[in-house]
C-alpha cells in the first residue's frame, strides 16, 4: 500500500495542498494574460474540466494588473507565474493572486527575493519555488546575478545522476538551487512554501524530487516539463509523475502538454485514478479487441468513454468483447458489458442485469450506469 510523504499543508485560495489533503490537479492558461476575456473563458473551461488550481503567465506589468480582473471572474485559485522581474511578483500580489511561482534560475538576487517574500508574508500568499532544468542558474553561480551565463558554463554537460563520489551532477544542481531559495524564505520566517524540480528527462526529475524529499517538509508540485504533445507527453508524464506518486511523493500535479489545457486536467486525473489516489469520475476498463471479438469493441469503447467524460461519480465501467476475460471483468465493475454475437450481457455489481441486442448495447449500458450512479450517490 502506498504511504504518502507527510508534508506541511498549505491553503491556496480555497484549495488545500499537502498534509492529508487530496492530491490536486492543476493546469496553466495558454492565452495572452493581458486578454482578460480570452483568459477567463479558458479558465472557465478548465473549471468545467475539474481543474483545481490554475496558473497564468505574467510577462509584463499589464499582465500582472490584468490578474485582478481575471481573479474576480473565476472560481478556482489563481497562481502568478513569475520570471526575471521581481516587480511583476509585487504587482501580482497587489492584484490579489492566491500564490506565486518564482524561478530561482532567473531571479537570482537575494535582496529582490526577500522583497517579494515580505509582501507575500503580509498577504499570507504561498510561494512555489519552481526549479526547471531549462532555466537553471550557472554552475557555481546560484544566487549570483552578474558575470555568469548558463549558456557557457557547462550546465548541460553535468552528469544526470548523482555520479561518482565527489562529482557534481545536474540533480545536485537542481536541489542546491531549490535549497538556496528555501533558505532565504526560511530566514524570513516564511514557511508557506511549495516546491517543484522539473525536467524533460524523467530520471533527472525523479531523482531530484527524491533527494529533496529527504531534506525538507514542504509539499511538492509534480510535473515533467515540456512533456510533449497529448500522446507522447501524457505517456512521459504518467511514467514520471506516476513513479513519484507511487513512492508517496507529491501533493499537486500538472501534466504539461502541447495541447488544450483541458487535456492536461483529464490526463492528470487519469494518472491519479490509475493509482487510486483520486476517485472522482468514471473509470473505463476496455477490451483492446482481437480476432475473437464478435462486435466492434473499439467503436463501442470510444463511444462509452466519450459519454463517461461527463460523469463525476466514481463508477467503474467495463466494456468487453469476448468470452475470455469479458464476463470476469464485466462482473468486477460497477457496470459491465460482455458483448457477443448479436447480443450482450450487461452486469451491475456482479449480477446479470439484462441481455440486449447489438443495436441497444450503448443505450442499455449507459442506462445501467445511470442507475449505478444513483446508488453510489445514496451511499
Amino acid at each position: 500500500m502506498m504511504k504518502r510523504r507527510v508534508t506541511k499543508q498549505l491553503q491556496i485560495g480555497d484549495a488545500k495542498v499537502g498534509g492529508d489533503a487530496p492530491i490536486t490537479v492543476q493546469s496553466m492558461t495558454k492565452t495572452d494574460t493581458r486578454d482578460v476575456p480570452a483568459t477567463v473563458k479558458q479558465i472557465h473551461g478548465l473549471e468545467e474540466a475539474g481543474c483545481e488550481i490554475v496558473r497564468a503567465a505574467v510577462p509584463d506589468v499589464e499582465a500582472a494588473k490584468a490578474l485582478a480582473e481575471i481573479k474576480k471572474q473565476i472560481r478556482i485559485p489563481l497562481v502568478a507565474d513569475i520570471h526575471f522581474h521581481y516587480e511583476l511578483a509585487l504587482e501580482a500580489l497587489e492584484s490579489g493572486v492566491d500564490c506565486l511561482r518564482l524561478n530561482p534560475g532567473n531571479i537570482r538576487d537575494a535582496r529582490k527575493v526577500r522583497t517579494i517574500v515580505r509582501e507575500a508574508k503580509a498577504r499570507e500568499a504561498p510561494i512555489r519555488i519552481g526549479v526547471n532544468f531549462g532555466s537553471l542558474p550557472p554552475v557555481g553561480g546560484i544566487g549570483a546575478t552578474r558575470g555568469l551565463s548558463r549558456h557557457t558554463d557547462g550546465v548541460n554537460a553535468l552528469p544526470k545522476g548523482t555520479g561518482e563520489e565527489g562529482e557534481y551532477s545536474v540533480v545536485d544542481h537542481m536541489v542546491a538551487t531549490g535549497l538556496w531559495e528555501i533558505g532565504i524564505l526560511e530566514d524570513l520566517d516564511f514557511d508557506l512554501i511549495k516546491i517543484s524540480l522539473k525536467a524533460f528527462d524523467i530520471e533527472t526529475t525523479i531523482e531530484s524530487y527524491r533527494r529533496m524529499a529527504e531534506l525538507v517538509p514542504y509539499p511538492f508540485h509534480l510535473g515533467i516539463t515540456e512533456a510533449g504533445t497529448a500522446k507522447s507527453g501524457s505517456i512521459r508524464s504518467a511514467i514520471g509523475i506516476g513513479a513519484l506518486l507511487y513512492d508517496g511523493i507529491g501533493d499537486t500535479i500538472r501534466v504539461s502538454l502541447s495541447d488544450d489545457p483541458r487535456e492536461e486536467v483529464s490526463t492528470g486525473f487519469e494518472i491519479l485514478k490509475a493509482l487510486e489516489l483520486r476517485k472522482e469520475g468514471a473509470v473505463l476498463v476496455a477490451c483492446p479487441s482481437c480476432g475473437r471479438a464478435d462486435v466492434d469493441v473499439v467503436k463501442l469503447s470510444n463511444e462509452v468513454d466519450a459519454l463517461l467524460s461527463r460523469i463525476k461519480t466514481p463508477v467503474k465501467v467495463a466494456v468487453m468483447g469476448c468470452e475470455v476475460n469479458g464476463p470476469g471483468e464485466a462482473k468486477d465493475a460497477d457496470v459491465g458489458i460482455a458483448a457477443g454475437v448479436g447480443r450482450a450481457i450487461i452486469f451491475r455489481k456482479g449480477r446479470k442485469a439484462r441481455i440486449v441486442g447489438e443495436a441497444d448495447m450503448l443505450t442499455a449500458l449507459m442506462d445501467e450506469v445511470g442507475k449505478a450512479e444513483a446508488m453510489i450517490g445514496e451511499d
